[in-house]
């Protein structure tokens, strides 16, 4: 399947894994709070393993395996106590996991910089598991799953990053931040905008968890943040000399590429409904 969509040109297949990704995410986020949080479990371990990958293509060795042990422990976690599973002081065990992370480089001979290992390692977990924890978090109002919340901010996510796409595309001259991403257009910023403008307004319209004037600035929160977090993983790749994180998802580059917008917005999503809602 994959030979074959790699005979297609970035268009189709952009579109054709699009369509089926966005399936599988909204099949799991309606079914189920258990499909939501093993499908953004799975989707968290992804990134963070491909996150600690490149970093070893730079001669780095983080702790990638335990890493992303302790960002799954955290996302269940952030269920179970959001859920009111469990009680709120689980958090602590977060505590001793990363803690470890300290001792476990203490037998590891062969690392010439430990300690900047050790914090390639932390920032693994803060910068692709912390924002997926937070989305677990998001999701849960009143220690009930609601699926409006998450679905609603990827909709928006989406609908930012196509018309980001094909405004940028089609109209795009004048560079945005040159420097680092090339290819990012003020004109792809403006596309983006409208798009999640009317999405947002559609969010306001059928969905009643918000009145509308909070899908709004959850939606220029999407198109800001989310830029800026698209910008953050340009910077990421280029320190490396890589164009995509990955090839994982034919069209997208990899999960990190696909996901980057979410993991700078959902910390200041998670803040605005917590200080608003």
């Amino acid at each position: 399947m994959k030979k074959r969509l790699n005979n297609l040109n970035n268009l189709q297949q952009r579109t054709i894994t699009g369509l089926a990704g966005v399936f599988v995410i909204i099949s799991c986020i309606l079914y189920s709070d258990w499909t939501f949080l093993l499908l953004f479990c799975a989707i968290s371990s992804l990134t963070q393993l491909e996150f600690y990958k490149l970093l070893g293509l730079d001669g780095n060795q983080p702790l990638t395996y335990y890493g992303t042990f302790c960002g799954t422990v955290m996302m269940l976690l952030a269920y179970l106590i959001e859920q009111e599973i469990v009680a709120f002081e689980n958090y602590f065990i977060i505590s001793p996991l990363l803690s470890m992370i300290f001792f476990i480089k203490l037998y590891k001979k062969n690392d010439l910089k430990p300690f900047t290992n050790i914090g390639f390692t932390f920032l693994g977990i803060i910068y692709v598991a912390l924002p997926f924890a937070l989305i677990i978090v998001m999701a849960m109002r009143g220690g009930k799953y609601n699926y409006e919340i998450v679905l609603g901010s990827l909709l928006l996510l989406w609908a930012s990053d196509i018309g980001g796409y094909f405004a940028g595309t089609k109209f795009g001259k004048r560079k945005l931040f040159e420097r680092i991403s090339p290819k990012k257009s003020w004109e792809g910023a403006m596309g983006s905008a409208v798009f999640a403008a009317v999405i947002a307004f559609a969010l306001g319209y059928y969905f009643r968890t918000f009145e509308p004037w909070k899908w709004y600035c959850i939606g220029a929160i999407i198109v800001v943040v989310g830029t800026y977090g698209d910008l953050v993983e340009s910077l990421f790749k280029r320190s490396i000399a890589i164009k995509d994180s990955g090839s994982s998802i034919p069209g997208h580059g990899g999960f990190l590429d696909r996901f980057d917008g979410l993991l700078l917005s959902a910390p200041f999503i998670v803040t605005f409904l917590k200080l608003f809602s």
